[in-house]
């Protein structure tokens, strides 16, 4: 399928003829020796040891190139090489095009009439190189957006000839890209893509909406930049990069305005086809809300002046307030991760009280006695339930004690008074059995008196 116009090497061959006139067979040794030494750099000698060699390895590549279009073209602008794959690509047989039409048949007419063609081709002279991606158009009219690659030619003398392009079709890769976009935009979390350096190189609208930076003016600034802490953000994204991963990470993002966003970042490294760490993706949650609403539960758990204590499935305290840390003398990041029952005067009955919430879902007045580091013992009555995330699962106790030390204190010395009050009762009752046998007796003893005197007669005795 390849075809290509056998006059632009002759053409190029005379001129060279024309040019050696005068300088005789000197001037046509340099051309072509700088010829062999640009072959010499291209192909193996073994493989392209005569011109017609040359020729047919070159036209086997072009023919086998189908993926990319391959076409050459002279000053003017005449197709002059035509590839498989420039035919699979715009429609043209090579018999249409090669010494007849213009490349100017690929461009869109709306770049044509602005003269982006001739620009273009002025650009590609200038710079040795031009590159970018073109609408272009297809034999049935169809347009494509293709990544083109055009450089100029040169004849032996170094005089530009023409030009070589190269183009491949890029529209599924811009679908996927859109579609990948489109799935980024439509996530309502900052979303943020990092290089190896640091460097931003992409965002979404959350992200600016979150910092109140515009996307290229995020793009390749330091992502460090824009968090409270720049060295923990920094952190991050290196462990990431040596990890592979981050869950959970905690940042704050700083607004231009001023305002604090605090975040959670999930992320993970990126890679290309081959395997290769390209960056890193990162996700942040806003959980300012979250935080404002366990804020306010943490002030509502200081505010009371009972100690109150969570505790994991395996008896270990995840939480306390600071009414615990004052009935056990240990301070908060000390009780935390160590076992409930350690701070108890009965450690078995405390993990049997637990253990009681999470088999029946809670307890009420369970009495236990908390030992202070000092020795001082406070008598509680605890009340506890489990509670649950937001599918159910249980995740833990949550248990406040009642400080019961001066109701037991009182209800001792009542039950004192109360037994010293039966003493003297009793006592009082043994008085009154014994005055009123005392009386009793008396009475019995007058009335004997009585009857003996009856008995006997006066003046007798």
């Amino acid at each position: 399928m390849i075809r290509n116009d056998r006059n632009m090497t002759l053409d190029s061959d005379q001129e060279v003829g024309d040019r050696a006139g005068t300088d005789g067979v000197s001037r046509t040794d340099q051309a072509a020796g700088r010829a062999v030494e640009r072959r010499s750099k291209l192909f193996d000698s073994s493989i392209v040891g005569t011109a017609s060699e040359a020729v047919e390895f070159i036209s086997n590549i072009l023919e086998s190139s189908t993926e990319y279009s391959i076409i050459a073209k002279d000053s003017e602008g005449t197709i002059l090489l035509w590839n498989e794959g420039a035919r699979r690509l715009y429609g043209y047989e090579p018999e249409e095009v090669v010494g007849k039409a213009n490349s100017s048949i690929l461009h869109i007419d709306e770049d044509v009439r602005a003269g982006k063609p001739h620009a273009i081709l002025q650009a590609a002279l200038e710079q040795g190189k031009w590159e970018g991606t073109l609408l272009r158009k297809r034999k049935n009219g169809e347009r494509f957006t293709a990544r083109v690659v055009i450089t100029p030619r040169y004849d032996v003398a170094g005089k530009p000839v023409g030009f070589l392009l190269m183009s491949k079709d890029i529209t599924d890769e811009i679908r996927l890209t859109q579609y990948a976009r489109s799935l980024i935009e439509a996530s309502l979390d900052p979303l943020v893509t990092i290089s190896a350096e640091g460097k931003i190189t992409d965002v979404n609208e959350a992200t600016v909406k979150v910092t109140g930076v515009a996307r290229e003016r995020l793009v390749a600034t330091d992502f460090a930049n824009y968090f409270t802490e720049p060295e923990k953000a920094r952190e991050g994204y290196q462990r990431v990069f040596s990890q592979g991963f981050v869950t959970d990470y905690p940042l704050t993002i700083r607004h231009v305005d001023g305002r604090l966003t605090d975040v959670l970042y999930n992320a993970s490294v990126y890679r290309d086809s081959s395997g290769k760490v390209l960056g890193v993706f990162a996700a942040a949650r806003d959980v300012t809300v979250q935080r404002q609403a366990s804020q306010y539960a943490r002030s509502l758990i200081e505010a009371s002046l009972d100690p109150l204590v969570t505790i994991s499935a395996e008896g270990k305290i995840t939480d306390v307030n600071e009414a615990t840390v004052k009935v056990t003398g240990v301070a908060r990041e000390r009780l935390v991760a160590t076992d409930f029952a350690n701070y108890f005067t009965e450690p078995e009955k405390a993990r049997e009280g637990y253990q009681r919430v999470f088999s029946q879902g809670f307890v009420t007045d369970y009495p236990l006695t908390i030992r202070h580091v000092d020795g001082r013992l406070t008598d509680v009555l605890y009340n506890a339930s489990v509670y649950r995330d937001s599918s159910g699962k249980v995740l833990g106790v949550f248990a406040a004690a009642r400080d019961v030390t001066e109701l037991k204190r009182t209800e001792a010395e009542l039950a004192n008074q109360r037994a010293r009050e039966l003493e003297r009762l009793a006592e009082l009752e043994r008085f009154h059995k014994l005055t009123v046998g005392r009386e009793l007796k008396m009475i019995e003893l007058k009335k004997e008196i009585e009857q003996l005197k009856r008995r006997v007669p006066e003046g007798s005795v």
